[in-house]
Parts: C-alpha cells; structure tokens; sequence
C-alpha cells in the first residue's frame, strides 16, 4: 500500500510538474528575430500545419476570446494581401473598407512592418479558399493583420511572417497596444 501511495505522489508530482511547464513563457522565434509572448496569451496547438504558433487572449468582459494566429512565409506583400484582406469585410452602408481600415508602417531592427486594421463585418472562413469550406458572417469584428519582413544585412527580405489578431471588436481593443508593443519588441 505504501508503495501504491508512493507511486500515486510521485505520478501526481509529475503530472502537475508538466502543467506548470505550460505555463512557462512562450518565445515566438521568426527567421531570425524572436520575442518572448506574454504570459496572459494562452499557447495553444496550431489548428493547421499553415500556423507556426497559435494563442487565445482573454476576452473583454461579455465577449469571446480573440485568437492570434502566426504563420510562416506565403505571399510576402502588402500590396498583394492587404486588397485580399479588404475584401473580406463589408462596410456599413455609406462607407468603404478603405473608411474602416487603417495601415502602418513600423521598423524592428532587422525588418519592416507593415499592419492592416480592420473593424467591421468580417465574412470568415476557415480555408478561405476551398468551395466547401464554411463562411461565417462576424459582425463589429475586429483584425489586425500584421506582416513582419525580416532583411539581411544588404536590407534584402529574407524571410516574412504574418500574424493575424483576430476577435470581436472590444476584445481585440483591450489587447491592441499590448500585441504593439510586442511585435515592436521582436529583436
């Protein structure tokens, strides 16, 4: 019996040691630059093999969660995936998407930043580019979509990442200028 006690103490130990082990801050390495995720961003599993990282951060209060997707190199350009991104959100009547966007420019050492922000009615899907994949309709949604082009020393891209924050509008306000400063900390 002792040794059945010993056995269960020991198991329990363990299995709380690698839950605690989750909780350890998370560092989202890119090519070269890396930045350390805070700590109230709950890491989870990518949904697809497209994501390199996935987390959830905490909803405001009476809204869901919003999610932060990152994903390893697709088409690097703003110029190319900004309009694709736009047209995803319908404008309230008398306004465009250009009225309901807003975009920047932002220098980490090592890369440029490009972000698009858009508040509106997003019409998601999963795969957006596969017929049988389901459009939900999300309204007062709002995206970040923040491509980072790391260079090489000749200020050359090497390498682009894009991180898209996504959720209902209060929830991604709450966190907008935390997920600033720490693409801004990328080093």
């Amino acid at each position: 019996m002792r040794y059945f006690s010993g056995l269960l103490l020991t198991a329990t130990f363990a299995f709380l040691g690698t839950v605690r082990g989750e909780d350890k801050p998370v560092v989202v390495k890119l090519d070269k630059l890396s930045a350390t995720a805070p700590a109230t961003w709950k890491n989870e599993k990518p949904t697809n093999r497209l994501r390199k990282y996935q987390f959830k951060l905490p909803g405001a209060k009476d809204h869901p969660d919003a999610e932060l997707t990152i994903m390893g190199e697709s088409l690097p350009t703003p110029e190319k995936n900004f309009p694709k991104w736009k047209v995803m959100f319908d404008a309230p009547e008398g306004k465009t998407v250009d009225d309901i966007s807003k975009t920047a420019k932002w220098e980490v050492p090592g890369a440029n930043v490009n972000v698009l922000d858009i508040t509106g009615t997003w019409k998601y899907k999963e795969r957006p580019f596969d017929p049988k994949s389901k459009l939900m309709v999300l309204d007062d949604w709002r995206v970040i979509w923040v491509i980072v082009d790391e260079k090489d020393k000749k200020g050359e891209v090497t390498e682009s990442t894009h991180f898209r924050l996504s959720g209902p509008a209060p929830t991604v306000a709450e966190h907008a200028k935390e997920f600033e400063k720490w693409i801004k900390s990328f080093k």
